[in-house]
């Protein structure tokens, strides 16, 4: 396999935002959690991403979170800072806000609610890389802008010097097969179960959710695959579908989960915004049970000494 197109990192954390109790930004909180997190296997953290609740924190939060993970990780964890909004103007005011925060790239969702035509989506995104000082990872994940970037859009960007990388939350693999193929763009998994299937065919990793939670387990999944061990790493993925299938695929959102469990493991989150509410404690059981089992999971007979178990 060619040397993996991987700028920022391998395995990234779509990190939660912490409040306080009073639901104010927690900036030391965040700090400690961006420090568990890099300690933990993450070699790069997105902030203000969909889990990090970008629609309900302001451009004034989203400055400050930065500048405080910036300061707690140093200069050597590569941090991709969210700016998409339905607005092009203030997209470009957020990407530029996020690189004088101390952000080393900008995650930009394709416009959403006003559904632009592909030619206007490619515009967009052309607009805000000529504007940026800093390279941009493009989010696709049209099951909540309700735009796709097509393929053949993708493949057209990627002759911008500043559009590197992607997001993927598409759930079409030919297509990102196709854009893989015919272009240099860093592929990142968005969805926690695709992981191990995309960096299979090449991406060069994830920005997983349950990784707030269990970053070791995430990054042993890339590891095992990375030494050659690919049924380690194919059994690792599937000690994750318990926990994934919990945070990623009941009717919560994933930062509603998230937060449940991190506030029962004592780990900075705090509460949600409204529109989000928070978890029952029915759920917050379940998650916790699942990461239980997951944590205390014994090695498989394969792990031998050495190995990445990822446990």
């Amino acid at each position: 396999m060619r040397q993996r197109n991987a700028p920022f990192g391998r395995t990234l954390c779509a990190m939660v935002t912490p409040f306080t109790s009073a639901g104010t930004l927690d900036v030391d909180g965040a700090a400690r959690l961006a420090t568990r997190l890099v300690a933990g296997g993450c070699d790069g953290l997105v902030l203000n991403g969909t889990t990090g609740e970008s629609p309900t924190t302001t451009d004034a939060e989203k400055r400050e979170l930065i500048a405080a993970v910036r300061s707690a990780v140093g200069d050597g964890v590569p941090l991709v800072a969210g700016v998409g909004t339905a607005d092009t103007r203030h997209t470009v005011e957020l990407t530029l806000a996020a690189e004088k925060a101390g952000a080393d790239a900008a995650l930009v969702i394709a416009p959403y609610y006003s559904r632009p035509q592909q030619a206007a989506v490619e515009a967009h995104f052309r607009t805000v890389a000529d504007a940026a000082g800093i390279p941009l990872m493009l989010y696709d994940i049209p099951g909540r802008t309700g735009t796709r970037i097509t393929p053949e859009t993708m493949i057209r960007l990627a002759d911008h010097p500043r559009v590197v990388a992607v997001k993927d939350c598409s759930y079409d693999f030919l297509g990102t097969q196709k854009v893989l193929a015919a272009t240099d763009l860093a592929y990142y998994a968005g969805c926690d179960e695709h992981i191990l299937a995309l960096y299979a065919i090449g991406a060069a990793g994830c920005v997983s959710t349950i990784a707030n939670a269990v970053p070791e387990q995430v990054a042993a999944v890339l590891t095992a695959f990375d030494a050659g061990d690919t049924a380690l790493a194919a059994e690792l993925q599937s000690r994750l579908i318990p926990l994934t299938e919990a945070m990623m695929a009941s009717d919560l959102p994933g930062t509603t989960t998230t937060k449940a469990l991190l506030n029962t493991l004592t780990l900075p989150a705090g509460p949600v915004r409204p529109p989000l509410l928070a978890a029952d404690d029915r759920t917050t059981t379940e998650l916790l049970a699942r990461y239980d089992a997951l944590v205390r999971m014994r090695p498989s007979p394969c792990d031998g000494p050495g190995r990445a178990s990822g446990i």
